[in-house]
This record gives structure tokens, sequence and C-alpha cells, in this order.
């Protein structure tokens, strides 16, 4: 027969401390990736729409390419913005062809973060992301 000891049961009352710890840990991992990737589709979104602004013939045309491109960008990267801003700048424009000039676009978004219920964590989290992209010096500008 074997003798019994005074640690019958810590087992249970370990795993009963482990399991939030390790839930916890892992919803902060889900929070962690969800603001990495969702800052990598608004630097993205940022880029094509520089590019798309940088193709246009006016500004007029630049920033409402810029701002189509940024959402389109933002759906099919999958990020849903509470809140999401797309502003142009197309200062570049004024300039002289034959010069060089660029162009920028900034894009912000929102995150909620909220559904995962994470105690003591934001709701919600901005990402921006700035880019810019050059005009074509030998196309005329309007």
């Amino acid at each position: 027969m074997t003798a019994r000891t005074a640690d019958h049961g810590s087992v249970t009352a370990e795993a009963m401390v482990a399991i939030p710890v390790v839930v916890l840990l892992l919803l902060l991992a889900v929070a962690a990736g969800r603001v990495t990737i969702a800052l990598g589709t608004v630097e993205a979104a940022a880029r094509d729409a520089a590019r798309e602004a940088s193709i246009a013939r006016t500004p007029w045309a630049a920033k409402h390419a810029a701002v189509a491109s940024a959402q389109a960008s933002l759906r099919s990267g999958g990020l849903h913005c509470a809140d999401a801003a797309v502003q142009v700048d197309t200062a570049g424009f004024a300039r002289a062809a034959g010069s060089p000039a660029n162009v920028g676009a900034t894009v912000s978004c929102r995150i909620t973060l909220s559904d995962l219920g994470f105690p003591g964590m934001a709701a919600s989290v901005t990402k921006r992301a700035h880019s810019i992209s050059p005009l074509d010096p030998y196309r005329g500008r309007g």
C-alpha cells in the first residue's frame, strides 16, 4: 500500500491558477496579431493611395483616386475600420512640369478590440500610415 501525502489534489489547484493565465496570454497574442495585421493593411492602403494619386492628371482626380484606392485596399485586406480617413497632399501638382514633385497619402483606421474581452485593454486602437509617390516630371499637370 502507498502512503498518502499532503499534496493530494494540488494538481487541480495549480491548474485553476494556470488556466486563466494561459487564456489571458492567448487573448493578448490575438490582440497583438490583430494590431500587427491592421498596421500592415493600413500601410498597404497608404502606399496604394499615393501611387494612384501620382498617376492622376489633376489634383481633384488624384484625391478621388487615392480615396477610392485606399478604401478598396482596406476592404481587400479584410480590415473593418470603425473610423477610416484618407488625406491626400496634392501640393506637388502646383509645380511646373519638368521639375520633380511628389504626392502623399495618409491613411488612418480605428480598429476595435472590445470584442476580445481582455480586461484593462483599450476598446480601440488607431493606426496611421503615410506614403509618398513621385509625380512624372515629364507629364503635364492640371
